[in-house]
C-alpha cells in the first residue's frame, strides 16, 4: 500500500508536499524464520505498513528515508505463539475469594495488564483458554482497535463444563448461595445444552470453545482426572463449534476423558497428564494436538508445599498431578505427537512465559522443535498459518529478538529485547 502511494506522490508531488512513505530494514545477525530449524546469518528484512514485502541476504542499504533497525547482535524470530493462557487472573494465595470480592471491570483491566506483560515478553498471539465475564472479548477488542496494548488475542470466553465439572463457577458454593448455572454461564448437561453453550459463545465473540474433559487441579472439587462429558455430549460440542468455524481445545487429564474427546474430533488436549501410550496413537490417529503447560504443573507442585496456598481439596491433586507433565510430555514427543507450545499463565505469572522453553528442552526436545512449537506450529493449530507463525514475505509483521543464540542456548528466550507487532515497534533496548 504504501508503495503505491508512494507512486502516487511522485505523480502528484506539486500537489502533495509532506507525502513520505518509508520502509523498515530490519538487518538480523541471525534468523530463525520459522520454515526450517536452522537459522540463517546476516539476513535484512523489510516491512512496509503491518506486513513483510521482502526477506534478502546480506544487510541490504536502505532508502534515505527507510527507518532501520539495528538487530545484527541477536537472533530474529517470528512473533511468538502461547496456545494456553488466561489473562484476566494470575495465582496467588487468597485468590480463590477473588469470585466474591472483584467485578467484571476488575476482571478485565487486570486482563489488560497482563496482556501487555506478555506482549513485552515476546507473544505476539495467545489463545485465551477461559475468562469469568467475556472480559477477554472486550479486550480482544480494544487491542484490535489500538486502545490498548497487546497479544492478538483468540479467546474461548467462558468455558464449558458439566455441573460440578472443572469449570463450573458454582464449586465449593455453599448451597445458600450457590447460583444456578447453566449454558449462559457455561454449565450444560445433555445435547441441548452442549449445542446452546456453543451458540452462546459464538454470539459472545468467542473464537474458539473450551471444554473441561475431565476434573482439573485448582477447582474446588475431589476429582483432578475423572470424564465429565459423555459421548454426546461431546459430539453436539463438537458438531456445533465445526458449523460455526471454530475449534475445540479441551482441558483434560485423565485417560478417559481425553480418549472421548480425540475420538470425537476435537482439534487439541490440554495438560494431558495421564495419556498413555494408546491416547498418543490415537491423536495421531486424528491429528490432535497436545499443547503441555509445564509451567503450569511445576507451579501448582511447587506452591502446595506451601500451608494456606490452596484449599485443602486442592492441595492433594497439585501434589500429585502436578510433577507428572513433563514427564508425559517427553513421552509425546518422543511418541510423535503434534505439539503446540502453551503454559496455562495465570496459573504461573504473566510475561514468564518463555520459561516453558527451557522445561520443554530439558524434557528432550530439541531448542529449534521448541521455538517451532511456539510458531509454525502454534499458527497452524489456530489455522492461521497463511499470515502468522513465520517470517516469510506477505505475512503479517510480528517479529522479536533475543540476544544470543537460542539453538545453543534456549533460556535467551527469556531475555527477549526487541518486539515488533503488526508492523509496529512495541520493545527496543
Amino acid at each position: 500500500m504504501k508503495r503505491n502511494l508512494s507512486r502516487l506522490c511522485l505523480c502528484f508531488g506539486s500537489l502533495i508536499s509532506s507525502c513520505v512513505y518509508a520502509d523498515t530494514f530490519i538487518h538480523a545477525g541471525h534468523l530463525f524464520d520459522g520454515t526450517s530449524e536452522k537459522l540463517r546469518s546476516d539476513v535484512t528484512i523489510v516491512v512496509d505498513d503491518n506486513k513483510i514485502v521482502e526477506i534478502r541476504d546480506g544487510f541490504a542499504r536502505p532508502g534515505d528515508e527507510d527507518e532501520v533497525i539495528d538487530l545484527k547482535n541477536s537472533t530474529v524470530l517470528p512473533g511468538l505463539m502461547d496456545m494456553h493462557v488466561h489473562l484476566s487472573s494470575q495465582s496467588e494465595q487468597g485468590a480463590y475469594l477473588d469470585r466474591y470480592t472483584k467485578n467484571e471491570a476488575d476482571y478485565a483491566l487486570t486482563a489488560a495488564n497482563y496482556a501487555k506483560k506478555t506482549l513485552h515478553a515476546g507473544f505476539t498471539t495467545v489463545r485465551n483458554l477461559g475468562d469469568s465475564y467475556n472480559e477477554t472479548v472486550a479486550l480482544r477488542n480494544a487491542i484490535d482497535k489500538g486502545l490498548l496494548e497487546g497479544p492478538r488475542i483468540f479467546t474461548a470466553a467462558k468455558s464449558i463444563a458439566t455441573t460440578g465439572g472443572h469449570a463450573d463457577p458454582s464449586n465449593g458454593m455453599a448451597r445458600a448461595i450457590r447460583p444456578d448455572t447453566g449454558p449462559t454461564q457455561g454449565v450444560v448437561n445433555g445435547t441441548a445444552e452442549a449445542r446452546r453453550a456453543v451458540r452462546q459463545r459464538y454470539q459472545d465473540g468467542a473464537d474458539v470453545i473450551k471444554i473441561t474433559a475431565t476434573g482439573g487441579v485448582l477447582s474446588v472439587a475431589k476429582s483432578g482426572q475423572n470424564p465429565q462429558f459423555m459421548n454426546d455430549e461431546l459430539s453436539a460440542i463438537v458438531e456445533t463449534a465445526n458449523d460455526y468455524g471454530m475449534t475445540v481445545a479441551v482441558h483434560a487429564h485423565g485417560k478417559e476423558g481425553m480418549d472421548r474427546a480425540i475420538k470425537a474430533g476435537v482439534t487439541s488436549i490440554e495438560h494431558g497428564t495421564y495419556m498413555d501410550d494408546e491416547t498418543m496413537q490415537l491423536m495421531q490417529e486424528h491429528g490432535t494436538y497436545y499443547v503441555p503447560t509445564i509451567m503450569a504443573g511445576k507451579f501448582v507442585a511447587e506452591k502446595a508445599k506451601i500451608d494456606g496456598y490452596f484449599p485443602e481439596l486442592v492441595r492433594p491433586k497439585a501434589q500429585k498431578i502436578g510433577p507428572l507433565i513433563q514427564n508425559t510430555f517427553e513421552k509425546a514427543h518422543k511418541a510423535g505427537v503434534k505439539i503446540a507450545f502453551g503454559t496455562d499463565s495465570g496459573v504461573s505469572a504473566h510475561g514468564d512465559n518463555a520459561e516453558e522453553f527451557v522445561y520443554m528442552v530439558e524434557a528432550g526436545m530439541s531448542p529449534a522443535d521448541a521455538l517451532l512449537s511456539a510458531t509454525r506450529h502454534a499458527a497452524a493449530l489456530l489455522n492461521v498459518e497463511d499470515t502468522l507463525g513465520s517470517i516469510e514475505k506477505d505475512k503479517l509483521a510480528d517479529i522479536v529478538a533475543v540476544p544470543g543464540n537460542p539453538l545453543e542456548d534456549i533460556s535467551v528466550m527469556k531475555s527477549v529485547t526487541f518486539v515488533m507487532k503488526d508492523g509496529k515497534i512495541i520493545k527496543q533496548k
